[in-house]
C-alpha cells in the first residue's frame, strides 16, 4: 500500500512536472489524438472529454478515447504523451491485439470477482474472521472462493501489464516518426508513461501478494 501511494504521488509530481513543457507544435492532447487515429486509418473511433485527473482510457465497446480534460485542451508533453497511450489502445483494438482480447474476455469474471471480494471484506469487518481462523468447513469453502476470486484479479493484473506497456512504446514510436515532438518532449513524453505503467506494475504485485496471502492462509488450515 505504501509503495502503492509513493508510485501515485509520483505519477502526479511527474504530470505535473512535464505539463510545463508546452509542445513546440502547440497541438493539444485532442489534436494528437485525432492526428495518430488518422494515421492508423481510425475514422470509427471517437475523441470525448471526461471529468477527473488521470480518468483517460479506452473504450472497447465503444470505440471512444475517452481524454481527461487537461489532457483533452492542453498543448504539453504530458497531455501528448496520454492521448497518444490511449490512441495505442485504440490500434491495439483494430488489429486484434491478443494481450487486449485475452483482458476484455476476463473483464465479466473481474466483476464477480470484485464483488466476492467486496462481500469478503464485509464479512470481515463485521466479525467474520473466525471463519478463516478455525476448523469450521464454511471457511476452507470460503477461503477457496476467496483464492480463485484472487487468481481471476491477479491473471487480469498480470495481463494489463503487456497491454499498457505495448499502448505505450505504439505511442511513442508514433510520436517520434511523426515528428510530432521534439526530442526533450519526447523524453518528458517517454518519462510520463513510464511512472503510469509502474502503477500497474505495483498493482499486479499487490494483486499476487493477495493471492499468497489466502493461499498461505487455505495451506495453514489443512496443516492443522
Amino acid at each position: 500500500m505504501l509503495i502503492s501511494l509513493w508510485v501515485s504521488n509520483k505519477l502526479k509530481n511527474k504530470f505535473r512536472f512535464y505539463s510545463q513543457v508546452s509542445l513546440q507544435n502547440n497541438m493539444s492532447g485532442a489534436e494528437v489524438a485525432a492526428r495518430m487515429l488518422a494515421d492508423h486509418g481510425l475514422s470509427d473511433v471517437k475523441i470525448t472529454h471526461i471529468e477527473g485527473q488521470l480518468t483517460d482510457h479506452y473504450n472497447p465497446l465503444n470505440k471512444t478515447v475517452n481524454l481527461s480534460e487537461a489532457v483533452y485542451h492542453e498543448r504539453n508533453a504530458a497531455a501528448a504523451a496520454v492521448a497518444a497511450h490511449e490512441c495505442g489502445h485504440a490500434v491495439q483494438h483494430a488489429e486484434a491485439y491478443a494481450w487486449l482480447g485475452l483482458r476484455s474476455k476476463l473483464v465479466p469474471f473481474v466483476n464477480v470477482s470484485a464483488t466476492i471480494m467486496n462481500i469478503a471484506n464485509m464479512l470481515m469487518f463485521f466479525g467474520g474472521a473466525f471463519l478463516f481462523y478455525n476448523q469450521n468447513p464454511l471457511g476452507t469453502s470460503v477461503l477457496l472462493i476467496l483464492i480463485v476470486a484472487n487468481l481471476v484479479l491477479t491473471g487480469f493484473a498480470l495481463i494489463t501489464l503487456p497491454v499498457e506497456f505495448d499502448a505505450s512504446n505504439r505511442a511513442l514510436a508514433w510520436m517520434q516518426s511523426r515528428n510530432i515532438v521534439t526530442s526533450r518532449e519526447y523524453d518528458g513524453a517517454k518519462d510520463s508513461l513510464k511512472w503510469a505503467a509502474m502503477t500497474y506494475v505495483v498493482a499486479a504485485v499487490g494483486a499476487l501478494a493477495n493471492l499468497l496471502y489466502y493461499i498461505s492462509l487455505f495451506l495453514g488450515r489443512r496443516d492443522d
